[in-house]
């Protein structure tokens, strides 16, 4: 099977029928919007009205995640962060604000990205190979990494971003009409997005979609716990072992993340991790093998890692790419610790792009980059041993 990334609607000319011109692309590019999903909304593609990306839309909704300080003040209490907003104040994440003696979220059916991908750049490589997931995001975020990689779209406000009015039934009657199979929250941060992730996710479900979040994990239970019984999957950015690093490159906390990673295993969902390793940062050798002796005790061996390469970016440029050899040694260290599925990000062409049995080392699901070349299971097992891959295949 072979998977050719692509824009929702498909490739158009300048002279697109939409009216989505050239300019307008350039446009929203500069203004932080994901270029590639203007005319995601084309005719054809969606039963909703055609539509380009707005610039300052403010999806304004009521949130059940606050609670009175009892000074006047409203406390958010979706993230650890936990800021506590005197009225017209906006929370760290740019998108959470006390208006009116309430607190309502900005990024309700709002989102600057819609835009249809293999699965496998979600990243999930247990899930469906070969399908296409509908994904989804609005500016906003919790945290503040130094390395984001769509820092113009998550850390900013609503106003400062293009984005469509697409409200959370509009969203899934779109992704069922683009042919996806499932329901993607992430590129960006969707905890930033959190009710407007949980409406969608419910009429998902109901509508036979597949629902997926890539995510930071940076949120507090009980939140966390709404959210879960309507996930197939989760992948969340464990950004490193490191309490410092954390504080230093990312503005949070270790444990929150931690707990959330925990909290999803337990729950059954599927569950996936990626580490991004930056050199000279979070590229330690022992810290990797505490970061893998810790996944196998806490979460088993069977839960897939993606080890990421990064490149210069952001507020970081002055880095250079992590070296492959880089990668391949925390690779080394991550199968010696004794986890089954360890990939390589970001490097086209390597062999930690393919699932391995673990039984007999043959060669399960063969990828080049994100296209699926190749898969060798009888029902969910190595189809020369017989070992069970852990995922869902069908």
């Amino acid at each position: 099977m072979h998977q050719r990334r692509n824009t929702v609607s498909g490739e158009r000319s300048s002279a697109s029928p939409t009216g989505v011109s050239r300019r307008d692309v350039l446009r929203a590019a500069a203004l932080g919007a994901c270029a590639l999903c203007l005319g995601a909304l084309g005719p054809g593609t969606t039963p909703a009205r055609a539509q380009s990306a707005q610039p300052g839309l403010i999806g304004r909704a009521p949130s059940p995640w606050f609670e009175p300080t009892g000074d006047g003040r409203l406390r958010c209490t979706l993230c650890p962060r936990r800021c506590e907003l005197a009225e017209g104040e906006r929370g760290g994440c740019r998108v959470r604000e006390h208006r009116g003696g309430s607190g309502h979220t900005l990024a309700y059916g709002n989102p600057s990205l819609v835009q249809l991908d293999p699965v496998e750049r979600t990243p999930f490589f247990h899930l469906l190979p070969g399908t296409r997931a509908l994904s989804v995001s609005t500016a906003g975020c919790p945290i503040a990494c130094r390395f984001c990689e769509v820092w113009d779209m998550a850390l900013v406000a609503p106003e400062e971003v293009m984005a469509y009015d697409l409200p959370p039934q509009a969203l899934v009657d779109h992704a069922l009409a683009v042919g996806a199979t499932s329901l993607n929250f992430g590129f960006g941060e969707p905890v930033a997005f959190f009710e407007y992730m949980v409406d969608a996710a419910a009429l998902a479900r109901a509508a036979g979609l597949r629902v997926l979040v890539h995510t930071s994990g940076y949120v507090e239970e009980a939140p966390l716990a709404t959210l879960t019984p309507l996930l197939d999957g989760a992948n969340v950015d464990l950004k490193s072992f490191d309490e410092g690093f954390y504080r230093d490159m990312c503005a949070a906390e270790l444990a929150p993340v931690l707990r959330s990673i925990r909290s999803l295993n337990r729950s059954g969902v599927h569950l996936e991790l990626t580490n991004l390793l930056i050199p000279t940062l979070n590229d330690d050798p022992e810290q990797v093998r505490a970061m893998c002796r810790w996944i196998v005790r806490e979460l088993g061996p069977d839960v897939p890692l993606h080890l990421a390469r990064f490149y210069p970016l952001y507020q970081l440029a002055n880095l250079p790419p992590t070296p492959v050899s880089t990668i391949d040694r925390a690779r080394a260290i991550a199968f010696e610790e004794g986890l089954h599925y360890v990939y390589v990000a970001r490097v086209t062409g390597h062999e930690g792009e393919n699932t391995f049995c673990p039984g007999c080392g043959a060669s399960a699901i063969a990828r080049l980059g994100f296209m699926v070349e190749e898969v060798a299971l009888d029902d969910g097992r190595c189809a020369e041993c017989g070992t069970a891959i852990v995922g869902s295949w069908n």
